[in-house]
């Protein structure tokens, strides 16, 4: 069913429209050359345009660590930008790799963050601190890292035997010198750490496996098996130090520009972040898990086991019926509106039209109602590479959409 009926064309912008300024800017926005389109559909404005660049690697080297389902820095600062001013607080509920509390330092801001999985804060915290390659080489050089013999076999499915000898024995030193309750440990091996998380699979010598998938997507040992007998490799030997200092580089090439800025990141629901003060907070910029579509958990059970978390006690939201969806915003956004000062802003992601048949941005703005927000309305950024009808879920044979889906709201 061709869903373009339902929504209308809009020449004007009515100038009662809540928080004028910002809806302005994002009509008259043409940095890469294009007017934006704004239709409406329910009463709803919909602000179409390429508001940030589909190129890759266009941000801060800082923020190369991969986790699925991410969204680029770009969102984030495009927000930050227009919405906060310096030493503002920013916060995402679920921060993932900790894109939005790492984008808010770089730009000067406060960097606030939480996700369910305690995984998210070990991504995040150790780019939220000053450091410095030559700190990290000097670590890395006397990182006294002893080679277990007591390995676990079935992961050799990924690793050479002596390569996965040093990363037991380094799994175990970097949880008895930075163990999870630690919540301020050492910076060079929180970050130490992280680097190590983010090279355990991949497709290149720069991982510490053989080929396999991405890092965001770690894939079963089953089917490491088969990907290894189809190419008919074993997993070579890496050398784990020189791994983790090449990344290092490659993270820090852009320069360290984090100061000292506060930064406050909790592990737990989205709902409720009572570590956070009541009307502290001027701009929230999040994605939730979208549905059933992303396993999480799935994805990151190589990580957890390196960083000794049980990935069966991270309890991810996995909601298979919108309804359930719903409720689980309601109580986000609830628990935005108490953290949020009068005036601040949400720009919550949701991504795509799931089965070309839910509109995500309904469900939130369906979730919002009862709350003191203003519903400013849905703006999509959309690259060259997207035709516009699939953005609305039409006329394309695949799932989802490669476009950015930002419902945007106001707390009174």
């Amino acid at each position: 069913m061709n869903q373009l009926h339902l929504f209308e064309r809009v020449d004007t912008v009515d100038a009662k429209l809540p928080e004028a300024d910002f809806i302005g800017g994002l009509v008259k926005f043409k940095e890469f050359g294009k007017e934006t389109e704004v239709i409406s559909r329910n009463e709803t404005h919909y602000f179409i345009n390429e508001y940030w660049t589909s190129g890759q690697r266009q941000s801060h080297s800082i923020h190369e660590i991969s986790y699925r389902a991410c969204f680029k820095a770009q969102l984030p600062e495009f927000f930050i930008k227009r919405l906060t001013a310096s030493g503002d607080a920013v916060h995402d509920p679920f921060m993932g790799r900790g894109t939005t509390p790492v984008q808010a330092a770089l730009m000067g801001r406060q960097a606030f963050g939480n996700d369910i999985n305690p995984l998210s804060v070990l991504l995040t915290r150790p780019r939220l601190h000053p450091i410095s390659q030559k700190q990290i080489d000097e670590t890395l050089l006397g990182l006294p890292i002893n080679p277990k013999n007591d390995i676990s076999e079935e992961l050799l499915a990924f690793y050479h035997p002596e390569t996965l000898a040093g990363l037991e024995g380094l799994k175990d030193l970097l949880l008895k010198l930075a163990p999870l309750s630690n919540l301020q440990p050492d910076p060079v091996i929180d970050w130490i750490r992280m680097v190590s998380i983010n090279r355990l699979s991949g497709h290149s010598p720069g991982f510490f496996s053989g080929r396999s998938m991405p890092p965001n997507q770690a894939v079963s040992i089953k089917a490491q098996l088969k990907i290894n007998e189809k190419l008919g490799l074993s997993p070579p030997v890496r050398d784990i130090k020189n791994i983790i200092g090449k990344k290092s580089k490659s993270l820090l090439r852009d320069g360290c520009v984090l100061s000292e800025t506060k930064s406050r990141l909790f592990v737990g629901s989205a709902w409720n972040t009572s570590g956070i003060e009541d009307g502290s907070v001027k701009l929230v910029v999040t994605s939730p898990p979208f549905l059933d579509i992303v396993q999480y958990a799935a994805d990151n059970w190589l990580r957890c086991w390196f960083a000794g978390i049980d990935p069966e006690q991270v309890k991810i939201s996995m909601h298979k019926k919108a309804e359930e969806w719903t409720e689980m915003v309601h109580s986000v956004l609830a628990e935005m509106s108490r953290i949020l000062c009068s005036g601040g802003h949400v720009a919550f992601e949701v991504g795509e039209v799931r089965n070309k048949s839910i509109f995500l941005e309904d469900l939130v703005l369906a979730a919002a109602n009862g709350l003191p927000f203003e519903k400013l309305g849905v703006m999509v950024n959309q690259q060259d590479f997207t035709k516009t009808a699939n953005c609305w879920g039409v006329d394309n044979g695949s799932k989802g959409t490669n476009t950015n889906r930002i419902v945007l709201l106001r707390r009174h």
